[in-house]
């Protein structure tokens, strides 16, 4: 039987690299220069190496931020997350009412959990803080860094929008959301959709503001409703307040309701 290496190419010279065995011949072919270790291609200084961006490599990042997430908030307790706009600040009645509310959910024994920026975000970790609850945030990386703000306990730093929203979903026993733009309505209604399709338990959505929220309520009854895309009970998803006191309140019969049917 002929023999499988070429002349001059004794086994001796072969190298193993995983499940194959590779002569310099080959080797000079596939790599293009002397066969290198895969200890030696970790290990050795390089360049930003071109696998970093690729799709396999982001699911590993994606893999981790949820691996971190759930280690941090695993042993939280009971936490309220809420929402709102970072653009307001400390002299807005809005900025007064979050402070509010998390310092009387913290007093009942509730951590806050929110996006660790500023505007209504800062005043609920702060009102937390001095309720004496543990004030957590779940920073996101944007194109102008948001920093987290001074008053969170806990923080936790995501690239991906996607896994910092399953944090604010899994490890909350409701919703406080205030007035804000575009990202606090996609909360909203990203919430409002598990619910209604069963993918989370039924927590309460409490929207704070009659007037802010007034039109997007009554647009939500004349149209959808009105038109057959939800249904009347859909609308009882949501509860409207201007008043911290009855925010907590709602969420204690909402908890009361879980332990007195557990899986509810």
């Amino acid at each position: 039987m002929a023999s499988r290496n070429h002349p001059g190419e004794p086994i001796s010279d072969h190298r193993r690299s995983g499940r194959l065995t590779i002569g310099p011949r080959a080797a000079a072919k596939m790599a293009g220069g002397p066969m290198m270790t895969a200890d030696r291609k970790l290990l050795e200084p390089a360049g930003r190496p071109a696998f970093l961006d690729t799709d396999p490599w982001r699911a590993l990042r994606i893999l981790a931020e949820f691996v971190e997430g759930f280690d941090a908030l695993a042993g939280l307790g009971p936490a309220i997350t809420v929402f709102g706009s970072a653009r307001i600040n400390e002299d807005s009645p809005v900025y007064a009412q979050a402070r509010e509310i998390g310092r009387r959910l913290a007093a009942e024994g509730y951590a806050i959990i929110t996006g660790g920026g500023s505007g209504v975000m800062e005043a609920a970790n702060r009102g937390c803080q001095e309720g004496g609850g543990i004030s957590v945030g779940c920073n996101i990386e944007l194109p102008h860094e948001q920093d987290l703000n001074p008053y969170v306990d806990l923080g936790v730093e995501f690239r991906y929008f996607f896994a910092r929203k399953t944090m604010f979903v899994k490890y909350a026993d409701g919703f406080v959301i205030l007035p804000g733009g575009y990202g606090t309505m996609d909360e909203l209604f990203e919430a409002l959709t598990l619910i209604q399709t069963g993918k989370i338990r039924h927590f309460p959505i409490i929207l704070v503001g009659t007037a802010f929220f007034g039109g997007l309520t009554d647009w939500l009854r004349a149209r959808l409703l009105a038109e057959g895309m939800i249904l009347e009970h859909d609308l009882d998803l949501i509860a409207v307040t201007d008043d911290p006191a009855e925010v907590v309140e709602i969420v204690k019969r909402a908890s009361r309701r879980r332990v007195e049917f557990p899986g509810a």
